[in-house]
């Protein structure tokens, strides 16, 4: 009697709820994957701070005087980039 399956919703509900445990454990990504993972969205955000941070440097360099508007301004422009940038690859991944 004991090894025969039982069928009430507590039993069904726990071999459900194991079931979906082993899947996720053989589905979990690797820790290279997860490395590359959080070096795009690393890539994804420090690039356009990067490209607003040098072109902001050379635009205030063509410029008389001494000024930095540019480049914070264009530093400041590449971070909501950067933020936009993360949220969409975010939101895209399933």
């Amino acid at each position: 009697m004991a090894d025969e399956p039982r069928n009430d919703p507590l039993s069904r509900s726990v071999e459900r709820e194991a079931e979906r445990i082993r899947r996720a454990e053989r589905e979990r990504p690797s820790l290279l994957a997860q490395t590359a993972y959080l070096g795009s969205l690393a890539l994804m955000f420090i690039l356009p701070v990067l490209a607003g941070g040098y072109l902001g440097r050379w635009i205030d360099d063509q410029l008389a005087g001494y000024s930095v508007i540019w480049t914070v301004s264009l530093l400041l422009l590449g971070v909501a980039i950067g933020i936009v940038n993360v949220y969409l690859f975010l939101r895209e991944r399933p």
